[in-house]
């Protein structure tokens, strides 16, 4: 990979279960060693390929240079993981889903096939909801169905119905004719179907970056902080990039504090995650619930309401629940994500708008929602020097 805008420069990467080569950390250490005191670490979303990931990086990090103030120098590092695209289109390319999940190669031959083919009877799509379990690895992870995602689970065309809505923009369940009858049924049906196709390698991404950032991500930065104390890092993830940053602040170490601030832009996971009481079920908390603290300095999530991907389909491949209202289109707070509008339940959470962020700046710790709409116009629209100012605000580096 080759990032030309800035140096020195550094790549760390990790397969799909947070493994990476040897002498990573002693890598990021020598950043240290040639005077960098700031290390920025960022990781992309879904990427269809390193080549992909080398270019948002080199796009991300090219303002940083004239953004930082005197006695800072710093130092860069892309995290490249294996993962898919976020794109706008309903099916993702087969080939990529292959090579990005190689153990079910087969397992996608077949979908590719179904989905070619559009078969008119309702046993296809019996059938196509099969594989998405297969390609899930749900067997795998001993989940059973009561723990499974309701769109893996629930009946194919009462979903499938519901992800075709989504796309048409209907806002809520499919009549009687157009779920039960009608000439265009199962071309409709099968239309839902390659949603539930996209939303399916969401929900194996979405445990794929949690799984390198606790498992990988964490665990190198306790070796950074032994071998490189005194480099202050910054994290900055776009996406399931976000999720992986975030659920490296639970594999780091107790006692750790070399990482200095935590930006997420766009990020696909929930806006509860760092509540200890959901709203909705007090006696439970986030995932990551109160893990803020282990950020020594702020940590900063920035959204906007121009994400359809975050508005629309997060929400319906999130829904834990059982609750039909809600899988075919009910409006419920419960699903949205961070990336839409912000870091929620938690008690002293700032409020800010991307203006004010940058020009009051942002306090020194605690959780800050900051609406990046005025400069974020979709899912992947993060390469702007507005918001690798906010990062240096966020890890007062800055000038």
């Amino acid at each position: 990979m080759t990032v030309t805008s800035v140096e020195p420069y550094c790549e760390v990467v990790f397969d799909k279960d947070g493994d990476g080569p040897a002498g990573q950390a002693d890598a990021l250490a020598a950043l240290a060693r040639r005077g960098c005191t700031d290390l920025v670490l960022f990781t992309h979303g879904w990427n269809n390929s390193p080549s992909v990931a080398s270019g948002l990086f080199d796009r991300f990090f090219q303002p940083f240079p004239g953004l930082t103030g005197p006695g800072v120098r710093l130092g860069y590092a892309g995290l490249v993981w294996p993962s898919m695209m976020f794109s706008d289109e309903p099916v993702p390319d087969f080939r990529t889903l292959a090579a990005v999940v190689p153990e079910r190669a087969a397992t996608i031959g077949r979908l590719a096939e179904l989905v070619a083919e559009e078969p008119e009877e309702e046993a296809g799509l019996a059938e196509f909801a099969s594989l998405l379990r297969e390609l899930t690895e749900m067997d795998q992870e001993g989940l059973v169905a009561a723990e499974a995602p309701g769109f893996l689970v629930e009946d194919p065309l009462t979903v499938y119905g519901a992800f075709a809505d989504a796309q048409e923009g209907a806002g809520g369940a499919s009549d009687a004719e157009s779920l039960f009858g009608g000439g265009d049924r199962m071309k409709r049906l099968w239309k839902g179907a390659r949603e539930a196709l996209r939303q399916a390698t969401y929900y194996t991404m979405k445990r794929r970056a949690g799984a390198v950032g606790e498992r990988g991500l964490g665990p190198l930065l306790g070796d950074l902080s032994r071998t490189a104390p005194a480099m202050r890092v910054h994290l900055v993830g776009h996406s399931f990039g976000g999720r992986l940053v975030a659920h490296a602040l639970r594999g780091l170490p107790a006692g750790a504090r070399n990482v200095k601030s935590v930006t997420l832009f766009q990020g696909a996971f929930s806006h509860y995650a760092f509540a200890a009481r959901l709203p909705h079920d007090q006696g439970h908390g986030g995932s990551l619930r109160d893990l803020q603290a282990r950020v020594d300095g702020p940590l900063v999530a920035c959204h906007s309401h121009h994400d359809t991907a975050l508005r629309v389909f997060y929400p319906l491949a999130s829904r834990l629940s059982r609750d039909d209202r809600s899988l075919l289109g009910q409006e419920d707070r419960r699903w949205w994500a961070i990336g839409y509008d912000g870091i929620q339940a938690v008690p002293g959470t700032t409020a800010r708008t991307l203006a004010a962020a940058l020009r009051d700046g942002v306090p020194p710790s605690g959780c800050v929602s900051v609406d990046a709409a005025q400069v974020v116009s979709e899912h992947s629209d993060i390469c702007h020097e507005e918001l690798a100012l906010l990062v240096a605000r966020a890890g007062r580096f800055g000038r």
